[in-house]
């Protein structure tokens, strides 16, 4: 400790309540983004305000002002380096007693600073400096901040709520399954923390990656991809084919954490195994934990378009006999995830802010790497499939039409017109209700009404400019 520094208090249970952090920790600084947290300094002299007294904040092995990664900052105007992409600042508490060496600082760290670990040290224009630590999240109540949710009760279910309803069966008969998040259990600091440290971009480019943290797009598709373990260092095996006898079966788990401590105390072995519940229900819990809204989601009779045809082709002899081999299908349910956040890069007027769907079950690759999204819900609804990110896969999966095609001798195809079914594909996409056990249909949000003019010409409408745009590459693993 500074010679002339003989305490320095972080008021870590006070910040915490004030942060919304406590239930991960009350003895380790958690704050959000945006917020002021208070912290005191006891001096073994007087302070006068006209002294220098700066606070520097880093994050990353390599840490750098125009990167957003580190910030020098003070109590006197100007403090920061020119260039500095993320302004944190600070000022003195009327509450401070100068005369007795007893300073306390409001200390805020700026709405678009980097999601992570963070080392703070202070200077007191001496040779001396003191360092602590502390964790900075995202923060759905301040304004700023881009997954900023409106509605407390909202909050309190998206981001507060540790436990939840997965939905599971059929459009005409399903059940929901009690689900523990769990994302405020104490060691899910370490587990997070860990889970964007072995991500493939981290280990390629550690400057860029620590400094696009600081949006939740990013964040969101970074931990969609680590959710599974099929390029990377992830969480989950998936396993579809009914064989778990080196592992657990998929419908066994009813928690987040036991899966989570799994993968972090075998040094990041994927954990065997998962099926869509499982591997949303985990991105839900590391969503929460780092203060994106989120919430899981069931998509009944869900389209699984295998050639990017945005319809689901079934294919038959002449006849009537179903032909074999691969083709598209239609599961009786599939499982993702929602997470809220504003979509700057896609439109200025926010048309596209909100939920957005992110997929952590491996269907298909996305710029190179399994994940899925985010996709704005608005934008599947409206048919807007030229937007990034997958669009096109998840607008299949809930508004394909079903396609028949009659396979004549000489290998030419028919399409059979009148038994094309456009209301069979997305049905009841449900999610648990706002503070309470009750289903929350949101098929709404993602489609017209079937038999609505608007539907009608959509799906025409939207083949024609998809055909233009669309570059998806799919492996179907089940």
């Amino acid at each position: 400790v500074a010679e002339d520094l003989l305490l320095m208090d972080l008021h870590c249970h006070a910040n915490n309540v004030a942060h919304n952090t406590h239930e991960i920790s009350t003895s380790q600084l958690i704050v959000r983004r945006g917020q002021p947290f208070s912290i005191t300094l006891e001096l073994d002299f007087a302070f006068s305000t006209s002294e220098s007294l700066k606070l520097t904040v880093e994050t990353g092995r390599f840490p750098k002002p125009s990167r957003g990664t580190k910030c020098t900052f003070g109590t006197r105007v100007a403090t920061c380096d020119v260039g500095t992409k993320a302004l944190w600042s600070c000022s003195i508490n009327a509450t401070s007693s100068l005369q007795t060496g007893c300073v306390t600082l409001n200390v805020t760290p700026p709405a678009d600073a980097p999601v992570g670990k963070y080392s703070l040290s202070i200077e007191l224009g001496r040779p001396s400096a003191v360092k602590e630590s502390l964790v900075v999240l995202f923060n759905p109540w301040c304004q700023n901040d881009w997954v900023y949710l409106p509605d407390e009760k909202e909050r309190q279910e998206y981001v507060m709520n540790e436990q939840g309803h997965i939905y599971r069966g059929t459009a005409h008969c399903f059940s929901p399954m009690f689900w523990d998040f769990g994302q405020f259990e104490e060691e899910m600091v370490d587990i997070c923390l860990k889970l964007l440290d072995v991500n493939p971009k981290h280990k390629r480019d550690p400057e860029d990656d620590v400094s696009a943290r600081c949006n939740p797009i990013y964040v969101g598709r970074v931990i969609s991809a680590m959710i599974n373990c099929y390029d990377d260092m992830g969480v989950l095996q998936g396993c579809w084919d009914g064989n778990y006898h080196d592992g657990v079966c998929p419908t066994r788990w009813t928690s987040s954490v036991s899966i989570l401590q799994r993968w972090f105390q075998s040094d990041c072995k994927a954990v065997k195994y998962g099926q869509c519940w499982v591997f949303a229900g985990v991105m839900c819990t590391v969503m929460r934990f780092f203060g994106i809204p989120c919430r899981v989601v069931t998509n009944f009779e869900s389209g699984h378009d295998t050639n990017n045809s945005l319809t689901i082709d079934q294919y038959f002899d002449e006849y009537g006999l179903k032909k074999m081999g691969k083709e598209d299908s239609i599961w009786n349910f599939h499982v993702w995830v929602e997470g809220w956040m504003k979509r700057p890069d896609l439109d200025q007027d926010g048309r596209y802010d909100g939920w957005q769907v992110l997929d952590p079950t491996p269907q298909e690759r996305s710029e190179g790497m399994f994940c899925c999204g985010p996709a704005p819900v608005s934008a599947i609804h409206d048919g807007h499939t030229n937007l990034k990110y997958d669009v096109p896969f998840v607008f299949s999966e809930v508004n394909a039409d079903v396609v028949k095609w009659k396979i004549k001798a000489d290998g030419s195809k028919i399409k059979m017109k009148y038994l094309t079914d456009t209301a069979k594909v997305g049905q009841k996409i449900s999610t648990k209700a706002v503070g309470s056990t009750a289903i929350n249909d949101l098929t709404n949000t993602y489609k017209y009404k079937e038999g609505k003019d608007a539907n009608a010409n959509s799906f025409s409408q939207r083949l024609g400019r998809i055909s233009s745009v669309l570059v998806i590459s799919f492996t179907d693993i089940s």
